[in-house]
C-alpha cells in the first residue's frame, strides 16, 4: 500500500496533509526515516511509526451502537440528530456507515461498518438474516397470533411478509413480545401489528444474525466488535 494512502487511512489527515508529515521526517518504515510519499509498505511485514508512534492498519472497523431513541440512522442530516453524533472521532476517519436502518424511536442493537460486503450480506433480502426485537404492545396477543405470523402478515399496502417467529412474553392489556423477521420493509414490526389491530408503543432490536445487544452497553455506548462476533460476519460473507 502507498504510505500516504495508510497513513490517511489510520487518522492523519488527508492524503495531502500526510504527505507534509512525511516530507518532514516524522515518518518511518523499519527505523528508517522516509520521505517519499507515494512509497509502498507492506502493512503485514514493516513496521511504520509516526511521530515515533508504531501504526496499526486495520482495513475494516465494525462498531455496536446501542441505538437511543431520538437520532436517525442516517450518515448526516441537516433536520435531525443522527447516529453518527455517538461514534467517536478516533473511528470517523474510516467512512463508517449503519448496516440497516432503524426507526427514528427505536432503541437497540445498531452495526456500523466500512466493510461494504458485510453490509450488503447483512442487509439483502436473499440473505434473509434473522433480526429479533422486543416490543410493547397495547393489545393482548393470543396463540392465534402466533400462527398468524408465522403464516406471514398482509399489511396495510398489500404486502404479505415471509414468516415470523412471535413470541409471547406477557399477555396483557399491554403486553410484551419478542418478534424475530427476516426482512426489513418501513416499519414492518409496527406495521405487522397494526395489521392485526395493535400498536407498538416500544421497540428495541436485540440481535442481527449472530450479533447480540452487548448487555454492557448503556444507550448511546459503543464497542468494536469481537473477533468471534467478526468471524460471524465473515462466515456469511463466505471468508
Amino acid at each position: 500500500m502507498r504510505l500516504d494512502k495508510l497513513l490517511a487511512h489510520c487518522g492523519f489527515g488527508t492524503r495531502k496533509d500526510v504527505k507534509q508529515i512525511i516530507k518532514k521526517g516524522h515518518v518511518h518504515v523499519d527505523d528508517k526515516a522516509v520521505r517519499s510519499s507515494n512509497m509502498k509498505v507492506n502493512v503485514n511485514e514493516q513496521v511504520v511509526t509516526v511521530f515515533g508512534d508504531v501504526i496499526h492498519y486495520q482495513e475494516y472497523i465494525y462498531l455496536m451502537l446501542h441505538k437511543p431513541a431520538g437520532y436517525i440512522t442516517a450518515t448526516e442530516d441537516m433536520m435531525h440528530d443522527t447516529v453518527m453524533d455517538f461514534i467517536p472521532e478516533a473511528y470517523l476517519h474510516y467512512d463508517i456507515s449503519p448496516v440497516g436502518r432503524l426507526d427514528k424511536d427505536t432503541e437497540g442493537l445498531l452495526l456500523l461498518t466500512n466493510d461494504g460486503q458485510a453490509n450488503h450480506v447483512l442487509t439483502s433480502p436473499k440473505r434473509a438474516v434473522p433480526k429479533t426485537y422486543y416490543a410493547l404492545i397495547d393489545g393482548t396477543p393470543t396463540e392465534n397470533h402466533i400462527t398468524v405470523f408465522k403464516n406471514g402478515v398482509v399489511l396495510d399496502d398489500g404486502y404479505k411478509t415471509d414468516a415470523a417467529d412471535l413470541h409471547i412474553i406477557r399477555a396483557a392489556d399491554r403486553s410484551e413480545i419478542l418478534l424475530t423477521i427476516t426482512e426489513g420493509k418501513f416499519h414492518q414490526v409496527k406495521r405487522m401489528f397494526q395489521a392485526i389491530g395493535m400498536e407498538v408503543t416500544y421497540l428495541k432490536r436485540l440481535t442481527m444474525g449472530e450479533l447480540v445487544l452487548d448487555d454492557d452497553l448503556s444507550l448511546g455506548d459503543v464497542r468494536e466488535l469481537r473477533a468471534e462476533e467478526i468471524n460471524s460476519i465473515n462466515e456469511l460473507k463466505g471468508n
